[in-house]
């Protein structure tokens, strides 16, 4: 086969070889602007497609870390509500205190009773709080309602009892603000496991100060009756849920009864008949404790038995503000240790981070120098093609044959 040799071929070749050139010297321009060596996905197929991967990796981490800025923002709330529930908890057993003492002033009442009334509303304004995008942050997951509704002198709960889970780094989760119904509704009375009280119709001096276990485990539950049958002597017997007498004893004012595991602390002197029933500890709301303690305030006892029983409802309700005010710490302490891992996240997602850029930097990432001296390279082979195209242009076969 033979090739004809023209001038249009040989003008052709050099117009190519020029093109060639330019778009050479093209992408070089592009990769130097860009700082990439990966303009497109032709450039290296296999780099790229791992790229975008990676790309996708960097932008999961970014959206972890405002999962994290968002649930960090609500559990530092949290913490802030929190602490001024416990400050007004505080202030409530102070007040009870007060209220304790063995003559308090009628005005002093009134004036207990007016402050712990606005505690109340402080407590339900605090329970209803809302984070920074107005998502209530005690709801649960019923976050978009008022989680506590105050209905006819009495505060529900409406929320659920749901806690978030939520992603902040790969593979590790964080828990959101708590439900309301665990930090202000489902509060164990007295020590939490064990509680007593004394009976309504009790017309001794008798105080129940104090309810605990006794330290030996020997408390299963169930409930007993600590029954006076002698004031002078101080008799009694404990009976249990049936009736039948299961232990007897005699007790002096500020000594404890310890009786199936449990220990109680009774002051004065009860009268016989007189009975403290002992039990499983319940239950309640502390917007209820407080309107016991109200209630029990707004009272005007007359008698010795009317003080003594406005003493013991005292001393009840100061057990369970207290208890409240555990539960709020305990409520603190699982907000914290879900702000550590907050924390401990945020290093995980930065040292992940740091190690996917630098794979795609390497994938990616120009040589400057090498591209730099490519830049110069092809420049010069472009001048000389078009050196070469000048020259061609005054030059033609038909000169050979002259």
């Amino acid at each position: 086969m033979n090739n004809r040799i023209s001038t249009g071929m040989m003008f052709n070749q050099s117009v190519s070889l020029m093109l060639a050139k330019q778009a050479k010297l093209n992408h070089l321009e592009n990769q130097i602007a860009t700082g990439s060596k990966i303009v497109s996905a032709k450039d290296d197929p296999v780099s790229a497609g791992a790229a975008v991967g990676l790309d996708r990796v960097v932008a999961g981490l970014e959206q972890l870390g405002k999962n994290a800025n968002n649930v960090q923002n609500r559990l530092g709330m949290q913490e802030n509500a929190l602490a001024q529930v416990n400050d007004l908890m505080s202030r409530a057993v102070e007040l009870s205190i007060q209220a304790n003492s063995p003559v308090p002033k009628s005005s002093d009442l009134k004036a207990i009773v007016s402050e712990l009334k606005t505690i109340q509303q402080s407590l339900l304004s605090l329970a209803n709080s809302k984070d920074g995008s107005g998502r209530y942050l005690f709801g649960g997951n019923n976050d978009a309602d008022a989680p506590f509704l105050l209905t006819g002198g009495s505060v529900s709960y409406t929320g659920d009892q749901s806690q978030r889970q939520v992603e902040v780094a790969p593979g590790q989760l964080v828990s959101d603000a708590l439900p309301g119904s665990d930090i202000f509704m489902r509060i164990r009375t007295g020590d939490g496991t064990v509680d007593a009280s004394a009976s309504a119709g009790n017309t001794g001096s008798g105080l129940l100060t104090s309810v605990s276990r006794d330290g030996t485990g020997a408390w299963a539950g169930g409930s007993l009756t600590v029954h006076f049958t002698d004031a002078g002597e101080g008799a009694y017997e404990v009976l249990d849920a049936g009736g039948a007498v299961v232990g007897t004893g005699t007790h002096a004012a500020g000594e404890d009864i310890v009786v199936a595991g449990v220990r109680l602390r009774i002051e004065g002197k009860p009268a016989a008949g007189d009975a403290f029933n002992v039990g499983d500890a319940e239950t309640r709301d502390i917007f209820s404790t407080l309107d016991k303690l109200v209630s029990a305030l707004e009272t005007d006892p007359s008698t010795d038995s009317d003080r003594a029983a406005l003493q013991n409802t005292l001393q009840s309700s100061i057990r369970d503000i207290t208890r409240a005010s555990e539960n709020m710490i305990d409520a603190r302490a699982k907000g914290g240790a879900q702000l550590a891992a907050i924390d401990s996240a945020a290093s995980a997602r930065e040292s992940t981070a740091v190690t996917v850029k630098s794979t795609l930097s390497t994938m990616r990432d120009l040589d400057y120098a090498d591209a730099i001296g490519q830049y110069k390279l092809e420049s010069a082979a472009l001048q000389a093609a078009q050196t070469i195209f000048s020259q061609m242009q005054s030059m033609s076969l038909f000169n050979m044959i002259r």
